[in-house]
């Protein structure tokens, strides 16, 4: 049983955000000042990469750990009404993950995936800072 009425809840799932999120407006302020190029959410290339850095050959996504299920974080919890809906959802999202990822791989693309707990104000210095190594 859900805790909020069917109005409330379609409310509060239509505000989630499917692109421009913290986390992202986050990496991409960092990348921008320090003088990176970049295109957004290419339909053209698998998964659609949050961040496509075509010079340097390199994709970043910026998964939300609740909806691509990072396994171990605190953001993370399996919600307790409709459990099988929520889990086949976000399975679904893992599997379409792997696939987006092999296939940039097989393309020759490097890729980056940062997640939102290490985007939060107690890890982001040291996130931030891996960022640029694994770009270059």
């Amino acid at each position: 049983m859900d805790v909020h009425n069917k109005e409330t809840r379609s409310y509060n799932m239509s505000r989630i955000k499917g692109k421009d999120t913290k986390p992202e407006m986050l990496v991409r302020r960092y990348l921008h000042a320090r003088g990176f190029r970049y295109r957004l959410h290419v339909k053209g290339l698998p998964g659609k990469p949050d961040i496509v850095l075509p010079k340097y050959k390199t994709v970043i996504f910026i998964h939300g750990c609740f909806w691509h299920g990072h396994e171990g974080c605190k953001y993370y919890v399996v919600p307790k009404t409709r459990t099988d809906w929520w889990l086949a959802k976000i399975n679904t999202n893992i599997a379409n993950d792997t696939k987006a990822i092999t296939a940039l791989a097989d393309a020759g693309w490097k890729i980056i995936t940062l997640w939102e707990c290490d985007l939060k104000p107690a890890k982001v210095d040291n996130t931030i800072a891996s960022i640029l190594q694994n770009i270059r």
